[in-house]
C-alpha cells in the first residue's frame, strides 16, 4: 500500500466514525515532508486546509513556527503536519492534537524511529541546564512516545528511505463498528436566553451548560463548567456572554491570554450578529474593529481584561466569565468572588497546562462564599467522537489525565509513618501507577503544569524527584533542581546581562542584585512541592522538606524556593527554615502575585550568601515599597519581612528619634519627614522577636502593622489608608499612627528617647 493509500484509508475510517487518525512518517526531513504531502493528497485533503507546525518554509501549507504553537489554540483544521525533526516539544504535540477536527488527520514527520530515540534536539537543549550539556539529557520521554506510536490503536507508521522507498510498518486501522449519528440537541422548555442561541449548541452537554449559565442574569449566582479540552465549554460561555449582553449586562471576560478566550468572543459575536445588535454606527458608517470588545447598540457589552487587571473588577461589571480557570492560581480566582455574578469555565485535562488546584482548592472558597453555585460537567466532544484514539494516545503519551491516588488509599497518611523515597527515573518508567500519581500530584497542586514538565521530570539532568509514600502511594512530592556551581565565564556572562538556562536563583542574585559570586555556590531549588489534597495540613510537606534537607545538606550550599508570594506560603517556607532575600518588582501576569525568593543555607558559603542578601533585602525594601511595590498587600510585606533573616545595619540619628517622638505627641508631622518611620518600621517587622510569631512577641496588632506599611512604607494617601483600614476619619488615622509609633520607641529607642517621650506624657 502506498502512503497515499494508507492516508486515504485512515481518513475514510476517521470520517465514518467522526474520529481522528495519526500518521507517522519516519525518515529524513525532506523525505518525510514529501511523504506527508503525498499522504494528504491521497486522502483528498486540500493543501489550503492543512497547517504545518515546523521550521521548513518549503511546504505547500500554511506554516506556524513551533515557538508559536499556542496560536493553534481555539483553531480547527482538517489536517495538521507536525515536524519533529528540529525538536520534539511535548506542548506542541498536545496543541497539535487539539487542533484537528473529527474526520481529520494528524501527521508527524520524525527521524527514523531507532535514530529518533538516540537523537538530542533543540528541546533537549532547553533541558540541559548549565553546567550540564545536552549529552546529559536522558531521552526517556521520547522512548515512551515511540513505544506508544508503535503500539497504540489508530496510529499508522510509514518508514521513508532516502531513495524514496516507503514501507508501511502499521496501517493504523481499527475497523470500528458503525456509529449512528446523534440527534441534534433539543432546546429546553421555556428558556430565558433566546431560542436561536440554543440552536447554536452542538451537543446536549452544551445545552445543559448554557441553561445553567442563564443564572448569571441574577446577582449572587456562580456557575462552574468543567470539561476536557474540545468539549465546547468556551463556545457555551460565549453564547451565554452574547445573550447576557443582549439583555443589557456588562460582561467581563478573562483568561490567561486573549487567544484562550477568542472562542468566547467568536460565539458572542455570532449571537449579537443574529440579533442585528452589531449594526454599523449611523454617524460614520462603520464600527471600529476591536476583538477584545463587543459593544452592541442599545445593549450591554462583552469585554476582555487580563486576569490580574480583571480581578480588580474594572468599571463594575454585572457578570464575570473566567475561561481556562484551571490555569490561574486559586488566590487570584478568589478575587473574582467579589463580582455580582461569576462563571468559571475550566479545562480538566488541558493541552497547555491545567492544574486541578481549581477543583481541589478553589472549591473551598466557593463553598464558603455566599454564591448560589451551579456545577456543570461536559464530557461529549464537539469536534470528534468520544473515545477518539488520537485523544486517548495523547492523554497517555502526555499524561494529561494523570491524577493522585484516590482519597481512601491515603486517608491514614501521617508524617511519622510515611516513607521518604528517592524516586529515580527508572522507578517512574517501570511503574506507570507511580508515575501517574507523582505527576498527578503536581498537576493537582499547581496552576500551571504542562506536558513539557513531564519531559523535564523524566529527562532533565539537573532535576530530581523526592516523595513521601504511604502504603505504596505518593502523598507528597517535591521536584528539585540543582542550580549554581557555574564556571567563572558563565558567572561573568550572567553578571553582564547574558541569560543562562535554568539557574533561576543565581540569575536573580547575579543579574538583578549585582552579586557576581552568587552563581559560584551550588544549591537545590524546590521547583514544586505538592501534597495530596486529602491529607493537607498534617505536616507532610514540612516532613518532606526536612528529609530533603537532611539528604542534601552535605552536598549543596543552600536550598531555595521562588514562588508567587502570599502570607500563607511565606509563613510555610519560613517555618521550614527558609528566609526572604528578594521580592520581585513586577507582578506575574498569570498569578497576579509578586514573587518571593527564599534561601535555607546548608554550608558556610551558603550562610554567607543568605546573610548578605538578607541584609541587602531589608536595607533596600523600604525604598522598593514606596515605588515598584507600593501596591503589594500589607500582609505579604509583614510575612516577607518576618521571614528575612537580617535587620537593617543603620541606626537613626538623635534628630530622627526626636522626629519620631514628635509623631507620638502630635508636635511632629509624619509628612514632614517620612524616612525615620520608614526605617523604624522595617527594623520592627524584621526584628527577631517580631519574627517569632505573627502575634506573640509583637508590640503591635495586625491592623497597626498594616497602617505602618501602607503609610510609612508604601506612602499611600491619608484618605486611602483611612478608607482601607476602616478609620472613621483622616484625623483618627493620624492619631492611630502616633499610637502605633509609641511602643516602638520604647522598644528600640535609648534613654534619650525615653527622656524625650516624658516631655509629652
Amino acid at each position: 500500500m502506498t502512503v497515499g493509500g494508507v492516508a486515504s484509508a485512515l481518513r475514510a475510517e476517521a470520517r465514518a466514525t467522526n474520529e481522528r487518525r495519526l500518521l507517522v512518517c519516519a525518515g529524513n526531513p525532506l523525505a518525510t515532508r514529501e511523504a506527508a504531502a503525498d499522504a494528504l493528497d491521497g486522502a483528498d485533503i486540500d493543501p489550503a486546509d492543512v497547517t504545518y507546525l515546523g521550521e521548513s518554509v518549503e511546504t505547500p501549507w500554511e506554516q506556524i513556527p513551533p515557538t508559536r504553537a499556542g496560536a493553534l489554540l481555539g483553531t480547527t483544521h482538517a489536517a495538521l503536519v507536525l515536524d519533529c525533526h528540529e525538536e520534539t516539544r511535548p506542548n506542541a504535540i498536545g496543541r497539535a492534537v487539539g487542533a484537528v477536527n473529527g474526520g481529520g488527520l494528524l501527521v508527524l514527520c520524525v527521524p527514523p524511529l531507532e535514530e529518533w530515540l538516540q537523537r538530542r534536539d533543540a528541546f533537549d537543549e532547553s533541558l540541559a541546564v548549565p553546567p550540564f550539556d545536552v549529552a546529559d539529557v536522558a531521552g526517556n520521554f521520547r522512548t515512551r512516545l515511540v513505544d506508544l506510536i508503535r503500539t497504540h490503536p489508530g496510529v499508522a507508521v510509514v518508514t521513508v528511505e532516502a531513495d524514496g522507498a516507503r514501507t508501511v510498518e502499521r496501517d493504523g486501522l481499527t475497523d470500528p463498528a458503525p456509529r449512528v449519528p446523534p440527534n441534534p440537541p433539543a432546546v429546553p422548555a421555556g428558556p430565558t436566553f433566546p431560542t436561536g442561541v440554543y440552536e447554536r449548541c452542538v451537543t446536549e452537554d452544551q445545552v445543559a451548560a448554557l441553561e445553567a449559565l442563564e443564572a448569571l442574569r441574577d446577582a449572587g449566582a456562580a456557575v462552574v463548567v468543567e470539561a476536557d479540552r474540545g468539549r465546547g465549554k468556551s463556545s457555551a460561555a460565549g453564547l451565554a456572554a452574547g445573550a447576557l449582553a443582549l439583555d443589557g449586562r456588562d460582561v467581563l471576560v478573562t483568561a490567561p491570554q486573549y487567544r484562550s478566550a477568542a472562542e468566547v468572543f467568536a460565539r458572542a459575536r455570532e449571537v449579537l450578529t443574529d440579533a442585528d445588535a452589531l449594526a454599523t454606527r449611523p454617524d460614520d458608517g462603520s464600527r471600529e474593529s476591536n476583538p477584545t470588545l463587543l459593544e452592541p447598540d442599545d445593549c450591554g457589552r462583552v469585554r476582555f481584561e487580563k486576569p490580574a487587571a480583571a480581578a480588580e473588577l474594572p468599571e463594575d461589571p454585572d457578570t464575570v466569565l473566567v475561561d481556562e480557570a484551571a490555569a490561574l492560581p486559586v488566590r487570584l480566582l478568589a478575587r473574582f468572588l467579589d463580582a455580582p455574578a461569576v462563571a468559571f469555565a475550566t479545562t480538566v485535562h488541558g493541552y497547555e497546562g491545567a492544574g486541578r488546584g481549581f477543583t481541589v482548592r478553589f472549591r473551598e472558597h466557593l463553598t464558603e462564599s455566599e454564591f448560589d453555585v451551579t456545577d456543570v460537567s461536559m464530557t461529549n466532544p464537539i469536534r470528534y467522537a468520544a473515545g477518539d484514539p488520537v485523544e486517548v494516545w495523547a492523554f497517555r503519551a502526555l499524561l494529561l489525565d494523570a491524577g493522585p491516588a484516590v482519597d481512601p488509599l491515603v486517608a491514614d497518611a501521617d508524617p511519622a509513618a510515611a516513607t521518604y523515597r528517592a524516586v529515580e527515573t527508572a522507578d517512574l518508567l517501570a511503574d506507570e501507577h507511580l508515575l501517574r500519581e507523582a505527576f498527578g500530584l503536581l498537576v493537582a497542586a499547581h496552576y500551571r503544569t504542562e506536558p513539557d514538565d513531564l519531559a523535564r521530570l523524566l529527562d532533565a539532568p539537573n532535576v530530581a524527584v523526592r516523595a513521601l509514600v504511604h502504603d505504596g502511594h505518593a502523598v507528597s512530592v517535591a521536584l528539585l533542581a540543582r542550580e549554581g556551581s557555574l564556571p567563572a565565564d558563565l558567572r561573568t556572562h550572567m553578571y553582564e546581562g547574558g541569560r543562562v538556562r535554568g539557574n533561576m536563583i543565581p540569575d536573580v542574585l547575579t543579574s538583578q542584585l549585582r552579586d557576581e559570586d552568587a552563581g559560584q555556590t551550588e544549591g537545590l531549588r524546590v521547583l514544586r512541592i505538592a501534597t495530596h489534597h486529602a491529607v493537607r495540613s498534617r505536616g507532610l510537606g514540612s516532613r518532606l522538606l526536612a528529609a530533603v534537607r537532611e539528604e542534601f545538606a552535605a552536598d549543596v550550599d543552600w536550598l531555595g524556593a521562588g514562588y508567587g508570594a502570599t502570607p500563607e506560603l511565606l509563613r510555610f517556607w519560613r517555618a521550614n527554615g527558609y528566609s526572604t532575600v528578594h521580592l520581585s518588582t513586577t507582578r506575574n501576569e498569570s498569578s497576579g502575585e509578586y514573587s518571593a525568593v527564599m534561601l535555607a543555607p546548608t554550608s558556610d558559603a551558603g550562610r554567607d550568601l543568605a546573610a548578605r542578601h538578607g541584609r541587602w533585602f531589608v536595607d533596600r525594601v523600604g525604598a522598593m515599597l514606596s515605588d515598584p511595590l507600593d501596591d503589594v498587600a500589607p500582609d505579604v510585606v509583614r510575612a516577607a519581612l518576618r521571614s528575612a533573616d537580617a535587620t537593617p545595619d543603620r541606626d537613626l540619628s538623635a534628630w530622627e528619634w526626636r522626629l519620631l517622638v514628635g509623631m507620638v505627641g502630635g508636635a511632629g508631622i509624619f509628612d514632614t519627614s517620612p524616612r525615620p518611620l520608614r526605617r523604624l518600621t522595617v527594623r520592627y517587622l524584621s526584628a527577631e522577636d517580631a519574627a517569632s510569631s505573627d502575634h506573640e512577641g509583637s508590640s503591635l496588632d495586625p491592623r497597626q502593622e498594616r497602617l505602618l506599611i501602607r503609610k510609612a512604607l508604601q506612602g499611600h494617601s491619608w484618605e486611602r489608608v483611612a478608607d482601607e483600614l476602616d478609620f472613621h476619619s483622616v484625623g483618627q488615622c493620624k492619631r492611630a499612627l502616633g499610637e502605633a509609633v509609641r511602643p516602638l520607641l520604647s522598644r528600640f529607642g535609648d534613654a534619650n528617647v525615653e527622656t524625650e517621650l516624658e516631655r509629652f506624657e
